[in-house]
């Protein structure tokens, strides 16, 4: 088997072929830190109506409960930003991360063939392969990998990239060399803080209430009727939100993907008109396999009367 610092060499390079475009290791422990900083957050009950997000707290802080006798954690990032956008103005508005095909579905596919690499170089290993679906803070490991680090909306930014990419993991039980966790640039900048219209980030940054985050309203909550309290607020957004993301200067680095399953889908071109009036099997065959059916049908319509009646 090739030694630690050649087989790290070989997966990040195998990650760049595989299309991430940002990929580091670190080494699998406890996670003392934001283990603290997870528990006052649930604490303040700032996961809304997302239990699933105080289940399994044990796992989420440390990794050999997911990956019994766990050593490294490779992080990796894969692009998802374009330059399209929805051709009305005044259509309901879908974040970016939803153009395309479910990204759940298309970074796991790449994970898996990344973690067979590994087997194939390093032997008989153990591991798992995340994507946003299992209690990991990617994150956080992100960040520990030195990937970018947590910027003051809670995302990651890369120096390089901007912050227009989703995080996946393999936790593996074999040894590698470990990056280092860079600086915070985010430095006296406020303007996710101050553009956010629900006021979801604290007033310093760093500490989102999601239950009051628009992407959280459109899509976690499983109320009938939106609250009140988000009327003038939503900007028009249907699904998701990207104002944090859209005023961050460090998002002036974010190049096009060079994914074909994000293609934009044809909604890209619904009117105003066409969102209003949508039924229950256009909207199976629109949005079959993006990430908006995870508002389902009745979500979706919620949020569409939701705009309508607070224009």
């Amino acid at each position: 088997m090739p030694s630690k610092s050649a087989l790290t060499t070989l997966i990040k390079n195998k990650a760049f072929e595989l299309g991430f475009v940002l990929c580091g290791m670190s080494r699998a422990v406890f996670m003392d830190e934001e283990a603290r900083r997870v528990e006052a957050w649930l604490n303040n009950n700032y996961n809304g109506e997302m239990g699933y997000l105080d289940n399994h707290f044990d796992m989420r802080v440390d990794p050999t409960k997911l990956v019994p006798g766990a050593k490294s954690v490779i992080s990796v990032a894969y692009n998802y930003y374009t330059t399209e956008k929805q051709a009305d103005p005044e259509a309901p508005k879908v974040s970016m991360y939803a153009f395309g095909r479910d990204y759940h579905k298309v970074v796991k596919n790449k994970l898996k063939l990344l973690f067979t690499y590994v087997q194939s170089v390093a032997g008989d290993i153990y591991g798992r392969a995340f994507v946003d679906s299992a209690p990991v803070l990617e994150k956080d490991w992100a960040a520990r990998s030195g990937l970018g680090w947590r910027g003051r909306h809670g995302l990651l930014i890369n120096p390089k990239k901007g912050s227009y990419f989703f995080l996946g993991e393999l936790i593996l039980d074999l040894e590698l060399d470990y990056d280092h966790p860079i600086k915070d640039f985010c430095g006296t900048c406020r303007r996710c803080i101050d553009a956010c219209p629900t006021d979801a980030i604290s007033s310093e940054g760093y500490f989102i209430n999601a239950s009051q985050c628009i992407t959280y309203v459109t899509v976690e909550l499983r109320a009938e009727v939106i609250p009140d309290e988000f009327k003038g607020k939503m900007e028009n957004w249907a699904f998701g939100c990207d104002i944090c993301q859209q005023v961050c200067p460090w998002n002036k680095f974010a190049a096009p993907h060079q994914e074909p399953d994000f293609t934009p889908r044809p909604f890209l071109n619904m009117t105003k008109e066409e969102w209003q009036d949508i039924t229950e099997p256009i909207y199976e065959e629109v949005f079959f396999s993006t990430p908006v059916k995870r508002a389902r049908y009745e979500g979706l319509k919620r949020n569409i009367r939701f705009l309508d009646n607070n224009d």
